[in-house]
């Protein structure tokens, strides 16, 4: 049964990003943990969608993101993206303004390119990385293999150029052949040089999908999956060497039947003539949507379960199939182009082969216009559909142009300017601050407070302890971390705090107003990190101008950088009895929450909550055991937006 979504339109494409998960599992299972990936998303992912593609190729493990040029890298900074993303193709020099400011990386295939690189990073004070790519036999980009180390040498001497990678690729990497094997020794005595000459490149990758099914030897320090990541095996040849799910399906649905008699011609040019009575379907998909004029009389479609023959030409907007034979069939059923229906399926390949061409046009053109519904966790409602289209460059990158016309929107929704440009305001404040925020999402957020009387052996002075209680809080959530190193700060004041926020790199903060005897290094004491159940090391400790300063993180977690991890912090301090209030704030967009506040022991009398949570089911489930605790829950389905928050508040 068609969800809901789908019932909203003509034709769609249905991209299937469960089955892309399980593809990336064979990627992972063939090339084994050592060896990084990077994920090809040039052309709008092969027509899947690159935003949504690089999303759950990058929550699977990506390394990198692959594209064709700086337009594809500026479409995925703009939608949040932060992963490094490296243009295959060889780039121009009106797109290097663009490279540096979206932070991407080029590959250099010849010298002067190189040093107009460099002229251009030493204006903008930056030093880049780079991936040079090689020709061994592909005759198309690169730098000849025979003078690549040459090259190499001359561009180590730019020093605002680092080489972080080096690549080739090979021609028909689909079969097993001398040609492939030419290439790779190629490629392996030219780094085999450039080890003996003391050169170090970190990155070095020749495989894309072909050559990670046929030629494991290859697979070097990065892989470039493309093809096989969508479900379509490069060959029949590599069939066998794998388990791929196919990722895009194109849909329609028959918006007109008709009987026709024997000698009736069918579309423009009369192309096909019935030769005996025949029930014909029209279909709202032609070439316009990528369903080439070439299939006419011979492509396929399902319909029912049962495959169904295009007869008469197709035209731009419409097609017609014969379901003579198909009497069951109605006006509004679904009619599948490419996917499955029943037992019978079309494949990609199926079609490239009717029209003697190759899947990755398939992919590539099909349902140009149609809206893409993505399948993910079994549901076509956790991404919104989005319209596919050829992206055009100002459209996106221009972050003022994006803001003003959501503004305008919230203007229309308000029906009233003033109203709506108070809306807009509060919302990008609140979600982004200044400009170069990055956006932040959290799932799954927990927060738990413990109060406590001091314990004599911990050492405290009677006099200053009896005023105060033992604050111990665990914060744990789960967040795509984009930095090595990380801060957790504790100010002292709400100047301190805002000049905390103002930082990108502060993980967490906590206000602790206290009395003068509050030494903050002593009484602010970090007891644990740990990242996906792992400790994290503190670097260094420090008082500033803006509190106290507590810097972790380090080497380590660079495997973790742009993936979701599950962050924990836990730390000791002590508060004020007098101080009989303790805020907890969300100021980052979270999904789920659970927040505790024991007191158990204490003294503490009437401890009530006030809260207040900002989204679309701000009710939290509160649960109280009186003199004990208070536990506030939203199930991991609701998302709650900043500003929200619980403050716990007691007498003595």
């Amino acid at each position: 049964m068609a969800s809901k979504e789908e019932q909203k339109y003509r034709s769609w494409v249905e991209v299937d990003l469960d089955n892309f998960s399980k593809n990336w599992d064979e990627v992972k299972r063939l090339v084994g943990p050592s060896v990084k990936i990077l994920q090809a998303v040039k052309a709008d992912a092969y027509g899947h969608g690159a935003i949504e593609i690089s999303n759950i190729a990058l929550q699977n493990g990506a390394a990198y993101l692959g594209i064709a040029n700086a337009d594809e890298g500026i479409q995925l900074r703009v939608s949040g993206i932060t992963a490094p993303i490296l243009i295959l193709s060889p780039s121009s020099e009106s797109e290097i303004s663009d490279i540096i400011k979206y932070d991407l990386i080029p590959s250099v295939s010849d010298l002067p390119f190189a040093r107009l690189l460099q002229d251009r990073y030493l204006k903008a004070n930056r030093r880049a990385p780079i991936h040079i790519e090689v020709d061994t036999g592909m005759g198309r980009g690169g730098t000849m293999c025979e003078e690549a180390f040459e090259m190499i040498r001359e561009i180590l001497t730019l020093p605002n150029i680092v080489i972080e990678g080096i690549f080739t690729h090979l021609a028909v990497s689909e079969t097993v052949n001398d040609h492939n094997e030419a290439q790779w020794q190629r490629f392996k005595a030219l780094l085999d040089k450039l080890t003996q000459e003391g050169i170090s490149i970190p990155l070095k990758h020749m495989s894309n999908s072909g050559a990670i099914l046929n030629y494991p030897k290859m697979h070097l320090d990065m892989v470039r999956p493309g093809i096989m990541t969508y479900g379509i095996y490069p060959s029949g040849e590599t069939a066998g060497k794998a388990t791929l799910a196919p990722v895009m399906s194109f849909k329609t649905r028959i918006v007109l039947i008709k009987e026709f008699p024997e000698g009736a011609g069918i579309g423009y040019g009369r192309s096909y003539i019935t030769d005996r009575p025949m029930r014909i379907a029209t279909l709202p998909v032609g070439y316009g949507d990528g369903y080439g004029l070439i299939l006419s009389n011979q492509g396929e479609v399902l319909i029912r379960g049962k495959r169904a023959r295009i007869v008469g030409r197709i035209s731009m907007d419409m097609c017609t199939v014969d379901v003579s034979h198909i009497s069951d069939c109605e006006v509004g059923d679904e009619a599948v182009l490419l996917g499955s229906q029943g037992d019978e399926s079309i494949s990609a390949n199926d079609i490239a082969g009717r029209v003697n061409t190759i899947s990755y046009e398939i992919l590539c053109a099909l349902g140009k216009r149609a809206p893409r519904v993505f399948l993910h966790k079994g549901r076509a409602d956790i991404i919104e559909p989005r319209l596919r289209r050829v992206f055009i460059p100002d459209e996106e990158k221009s972050i003022a142009r994006m803001d003003n016309i959501i503004r305008r929107c919230f203007q229309t929704r308000a029906k009233d300017v003033e109203f709506g440009d108070a809306i807009y305001y509060e919302m990008f404040e609140t979600l982004f601050g200044k400009d170069d925020r990055q956006l932040e999402l959290r799932t799954n957020f927990r927060y738990d407070i413990k109060v406590a009387d001091f314990p004599e052996r911990e050492g405290l002075p009677k006099n200053i302890a009896k005023d105060y209680f033992k604050l111990t809080t665990h914060i744990e959530y789960i967040k795509i971390i984009r930095d090595p190193v990380f801060m957790i700060g504790c100010a002292r004041n709400n100047e301190q705090l805002a000049a905390l926020f103002e930082d990108k790199q502060c993980e967490y903060r906590l206000l602790l107003n206290q009395a003068e005897d509050f030494v903050v290094d002593r009484d602010f004491n970090i007891k644990g990190i740990r990242i996906d159940d792992h400790d994290v090391p503190i670097i260094r400790a420090e008082n500033t101008n803006r509190g106290y300063e507590v810097w972790c993180g380090g080497k380590t977690l660079k495997d973790k950088l742009n993936r979701p991890v599950k962050l924990e912090i836990e730390i000791v301090s002590r508060k004020l009895k007098i101080n009989n209030f303790f805020p907890v704030y969300l100021v980052y967009p979270t999904r789920g929450i659970q927040l505790s506040f024991d007191y158990e022991g204490t003294k503490m009398k009437n401890v009530r909550e006030i809260s207040f949570f900002a989204g679309k089911h701000p009710q939290p489930v509160i649960t109280k055991e009186r003199g004990k605790s208070i536990h506030l829950k939203l199930n991991d389905g609701e998302w709650i937006f900043p500003t929200s928050g619980v403050t716990f508040v007691w007498d003595l």
